[in-house]
């Protein structure tokens, strides 16, 4: 994350309720959405389209769009910056979790998690860091389970391979 981005959060939020903060933090991430179609960020990167043009179609996004977050947006455009709407998305969610000590997290596995070990995890990592998170499993190709909590700098990691491994280790100095 840039530290660009981090003074543009720290400008938009100095001052503010976290009411307000969540408002700006939901509009800039539904924002942010758009950065991932490969069309869009075409149009952001053309010459050939106006920064007013751009600015419009970036805030048309939002309905009811707070004046603080479409005014950051016309900045952004004056300086050609709006690519880095995303990166300050980041940044303001990240802010927003460290105020809120409200944190999301990942469990990679390679097959889906029951509700009741998810929770489990949970609890003990909120627990262990005083903080409410929220865990989501993503099955994929990992052999293991890996917890990765970013807001907290977090990755704890089991592989079924490295585990094989240590205990062989083990056993071999054991005898």
């Amino acid at each position: 994350m840039s530290t660009l981005a981090k003074t543009y959060v720290k400008a938009l939020v100095s001052g503010k309720e976290i009411s307000v903060i969540e408002t700006y933090k939901n509009q800039l991430s539904t924002i942010s959405t758009a950065f991932a179609s490969e069309k869009f960020n075409t149009i952001i990167s053309s010459s050939d389209i106006s920064v007013d043009q751009k600015v419009t179609l970036i805030v048309s996004f939002i309905d009811g769009i707070d004046v603080s977050v479409e005014n950051l947006i016309k900045l952004l455009g004056k300086n050609r910056r709006l690519i880095i709407l995303p990166e300050i998305a980041c940044a303001l969610d990240g802010y927003y979790s460290d105020i809120t000590k409200d944190y999301t997290g990942v469990v990679y596995s390679n097959e889906a998690l029951t509700a009741e070990y998810i929770s489990t995890l949970e609890n003990q990592f909120a627990k262990k860091f005083d903080v409410k998170l929220t865990l989501n499993n993503q099955v994929g190709e990992f052999d293991g389970v890996k917890v990765e909590i970013d807001g907290l700098g977090v990755e704890i990691g089991l592989s079924n391979e490295r585990l094989r491994s240590q205990m062989i280790e083990h056993i071999l100095k054991a005898v």
